[in-house]
């Protein structure tokens, strides 16, 4: 059985090698003639699986995207070809949300904010939405949600708003997904006049699909004078973005906040145990199997829960300015997808073991993720 897998894919070999023959890939220059002898798909985002790419293949029996977004997916052909098709709904969940608390940090720090007067609008209240929620509620910031598809299930029984309510929140984090139809499609979702009602108090970060923002206008507002925080991790045309707009950002990353070596090697586990499911045999392997300790993995904290410790905490572990850096200086010298290629290793909160003593009661870094 011949396994095509994206090369970013982490753990990739160790979880499949017993299952087949493995044939790495570049997910973006991917073609039809690559994978015509292919009997399973492994992809992330950047690789669109749709007729074209599988006009030559006759043997394909199961894809597998190992991302949450499934708009890259073809789902209707493969169905049409009986090609059996998995995500990984929640796999890169904490990560991205965890990239949210790292860029509060930040700005907050920047502009001398205090996180507990915020109030965060989350738009998309999914699994990324409900981490991030989860999160915030640790640390006591008011959030509210926004996600017109879940409010209109009664078993949801959390408190929704309207996108206009949301959008008058000192921050704005954007988890949905990139949909182009219906009535509540996302496709520039902030459209012009949406984005011209922000203030320039508010912060807005998006952190999921770059369409859901037209890019074209957010540039012509900051040029025209708009003052709003920009947290940009996602753009419209990746990996052609618009580069004009990264001047206008106060943090600007590559498409990395689902990044984190935890999330990336979940969407792989679970692809994994997919497979398989497909084929009838045992899913033996596991992560914690195969992930190595973090390189700060053991700390103790001597005293009560503050901002200021919590800036220390997260920056230990994950210090979004680095991304933010990278991007500045390698985008136009090296483009988007070789950052992404090239990301160093990062670790999620629950990378770190903390010992709690008394003076420093509470349970605070355990509901943000530490262990």
């Amino acid at each position: 059985m011949n396994i095509y897998y994206d090369e970013n894919m982490p753990y990739a070999v160790d979880f499949f090698k017993d299952l087949g023959t493995l044939h790495p890939f570049a997910g973006r220059s991917l073609t039809a003639d690559d994978i015509k002898d292919a009997d399973v798909l492994l992809v992330r985002s950047i690789t669109q699986v749709n007729q074209a790419l599988l006009a030559k293949n006759t043997c394909l029996k199961f894809v597998g995207t190992a991302t949450i977004g499934v708009d890259h997916i073809d789902q209707p052909y493969l169905a049409s070809r009986n090609i059996a098709f998995t995500s990984s709904p929640g796999c890169n969940a904490i990560s991205v949300a965890e990239y949210v608390i790292s860029c509060l940090v930040v700005l907050a720090e920047r502009y001398c904010l205090t996180l507990s007067n915020l109030t965060v609008g989350i738009v998309g209240a999914g699994n990324t939405g409900s981490r991030l929620s989860e999160k915030l509620t640790a640390l006591g910031i008011k959030h509210l949600l926004c996600d017109p598809l879940l409010a209109e299930q009664t078993q949801d029984n959390r408190k929704f708003y309207s996108l206009d309510e949301v959008l008058k929140c000192d921050v704005i984090s954007l988890h949905v997904p990139k949909t182009m139809t219906g009535p509540h499609a996302t496709y520039h979702l902030l459209n012009q006049l949406k984005l011209s009602q922000l203030t320039d108090q508010q912060i807005l970060i998006n952190a999921c699909r770059g369409e859901v923002i037209d890019n074209q206008a957010l540039l012509a507002l900051k040029q025209a004078g708009m003052q709003t925080k920009l947290v940009l991790d996602v753009w419209e045309n990746e990996p052609n973005i618009l580069c004009e707009l990264i001047p206008y950002c106060e943090i600007a990353t590559a498409h990395i906040a689902g990044y984190s070596l935890e999330g990336k090697a979940r969407g792989t586990e679970m692809l994994y145990q997919a497979l398989c499911k497909q084929l009838g045999v045992f899913a033996e392997k596991q992560l914690k199997n195969f992930i190595e300790e973090a390189n700060i993995s053991q700390l103790t904290i001597n005293q009560p829960f503050s901002e200021v410790l919590l800036n220390q905490m997260v920056k230990l572990v994950y210090d979004v300015r680095r991304d933010d850096g990278i991007f500045r200086q390698q985008i136009s010298s090296y483009g988007f997808d070789h950052i992404r290629k090239t990301y160093p290793a990062r670790r999620e909160f629950s990378a770190v073991n903390i010992n709690i003593t008394k003076q420093a009661q509470g349970d605070v870094w355990h509901h943000l993720g530490f262990n």
